[in-house]
């Protein structure tokens, strides 16, 4: 558990991405993270939810029991509950479809962060984590802030998944304006590059 980490030592994280293609801007951006938690001497251990084939669907094997906390899950499941329990940070990259996170994603929360591990316990297995959730919207923030759609996410995800679970050093980052198909071809690699460095920056205080 991350409260037993040794002072001083390179801090892990888990770094989740959950875009189906290799060459999205998502995925880019979580290169870059990647690159910038390692060049500060941490490792990571980079989880590709769709490169991995990891099955979002949740079934009575993964459902939880609320009358014995300590049921065995899927060997699967035990496998990635084994990776968040390892990491000091968790950063999880993602489109923003329908103002949320991708159905991959969701079926990660659904059978990973389940219960007796993640939460239902007296004291939170997860606590003394840092966990950073980026999210890469097409819209304006000015869109986001006007409809209550950036709150919501925040509530959801932040307070939601994060909070609920323990980690009370949580933050949901939005990268707006990331559809680039309304940029002109000449100005699209100088918005990529503030849009990395965007995702760069949201990670500073980790």
């Amino acid at each position: 558990m991350a409260s037993d980490r040794v002072p001083g030592a390179p801090r892990h994280t888990l770094l989740v991405l959950a875009h189906p293609r290799q060459d999205s801007l998502t995925a880019q951006a979580a290169v870059r993270l990647r690159d910038e938690l390692k060049s500060r001497g941490g490792d990571v251990d980079v989880l590709d939810l769709y490169a991995e084939g990891f099955d979002p669907r949740l079934t009575p094997v993964d459902e939880p029991d609320w009358e014995h906390r300590d049921k065995q899950y899927s060997d699967e499941v035990h496998a990635h509950m084994d990776r968040i329990a390892a990491a000091d940070d968790i950063v999880v990259v993602f489109p923003v479809w329908w103002f949320s996170v991708p159905a991959v994603l969701k079926g990660w929360i659904d059978r990973v962060w389940n219960y007796g591990f993640a939460y239902g316990r007296g004291t939170p297995r997860l606590a003394g984590k840092r966990m950073v959730w980026l999210g890469l919207a097409g819209s304006s923030r000015e869109h986001y802030e006007t409809s209550g759609l950036g709150a919501t996410m925040d509530l959801q995800l932040r307070v939601g998944v994060s909070e609920f679970c323990g980690i009370e050093d949580a933050r949901v980052q939005v990268l707006y304006g990331a559809e680039l198909s309304g940029v002109a071809e000449h100005r699209r690699p100088e918005r990529v590059r503030h849009l990395l460095d965007e995702a760069q920056d949201a990670i500073a205080h980790l």
